[in-house]
């Protein structure tokens, strides 16, 4: 009997160490007085992007609570992959995140390898922001409706081209859903980021463009762009009396358009959870809300699970997108 009872006491000091073994790294980082240096915010789109406009936004006001700096560090090109692949290999530390749009969870359908895993080489903090995508064109192009865009795109097909934020981005794939509703044919010119889309298409050289609505809104209150519609299920409130594609005549086109934050996978658990509290406590803050009020950005959060769940759910989502629209696969 005595050997049974300290066999059994032997097996629960043994399951007490393994958990304290890996709560270990944890332990550590939190000893260690995380952030105790600056912190390199990645954001693979050009400055002046929606991410970007967002991601220093949400940053100022982190630094500001963590007591450490917060670098924006803009990895624009390829459709997001070339800042992706930088956080995939950065030390999981805490000290290297990501601040990405949508554009996310289209890469892993849009790219035949890629040199990083998207669901199991990141882990998910939290949603920061989802924003309506809106339909804007200049008004050099004597349009103002969207029927009347469809009625120019079906008069001469294939003559029309649409701007996104990179080859099989988000932005893309709204404009590529919504080109298979409507029934049209149209071309996409993949830029950079959101900045050159927008100059773009003020300038008259591309078409329209679906674009998040914070590089734009300015834009489009001083009349220099027209708002035709929004790709989202339902109207913007920086944009009310804009209507959604479904309403000007196109169901289903809605596209759910969102940035978020994500670390290198294994990044310590504490570390995820405090930049997730971090977070929160920044869109919370009456500076930022107004500042996406202005933005026409609505703030979102989940827990750190439920958003990795979202990323693989929203995965497999658009990878029937993808194949619907014909897209191609780059190499």
């Amino acid at each position: 009997m005595n050997f049974i009872a300290s066999g059994a006491v032997r097996t629960t000091v043994l399951a007490s160490l393994t958990c304290i073994a890996a709560l270990l790294p944890g332990l550590s980082a939190a000893q260690n007085g995380y952030p105790s240096k600056p912190i390199r915010v990645i954001v693979p789109f050009a400055a002046g992007s929606t991410t970007d406009i967002i991601a220093r936004a949400i940053t100022d006001k982190m630094s500001a609570s963590m007591g450490q700096t917060l670098v924006v560090d803009n990895r624009g090109g390829a459709s997001g992959t070339i800042g992706q692949q930088a956080v995939a290999t950065a030390a999981p530390d805490g000290y290297t995140v990501m601040i990405h749009s949508s554009s996310h969870t289209v890469s892993p359908s849009t790219f035949a390898k890629l040199p990083f895993d998207t669901v199991y080489d990141f882990a998910g903090i939290t949603p920061i922001s989802s924003l309506p995508n809106a339909l804007v064109i200049s008004p050099s192009k004597n349009i103002k409706t969207l029927p009347q865009l469809l009625t120019a795109a079906r008069a001469k097909p294939g003559s029309m081209n649409f701007a996104s934020a990179g080859q099989g981005s988000a932005t893309h794939l709204n404009a590529e859903k919504f080109k298979m509703a409507a029934k049209i044919d149209a071309t996409n010119i993949p830029f950079k980021g959101s900045g050159e889309a927008v100059t773009e298409v003020l300038s008259g050289r591309v078409d329209y463009y679906f674009s998040p609505i914070a590089p734009v809104i300015g834009q489009i209150k001083e009349g220099q762009l027209l708002a035709l519609a929004v790709g989202s299920p339902k109207r913007a409130a920086a944009l009310p009396d804009v209507p959604t594609t479904t309403e000007a005549g196109v169901p289903g086109s809605e596209f759910n358009f969102w940035i978020g934050m994500m670390a290198p996978a294994k990044t310590p658990r504490d570390i995820v959870e405090r930049l997730h509290a971090e977070v929160a406590k920044a869109l919370a803050t009456p500076e930022v809300k107004e500042r996406f009020a202005k933005l026409g950005a609505d703030a979102w959060t989940l827990k750190p699970e439920q958003f990795d769940a979202h990323i693989r759910e929203e995965i497999a989502s658009n990878a029937q997108l993808v194949k619907a629209a014909g897209l191609a696969v780059q190499q």
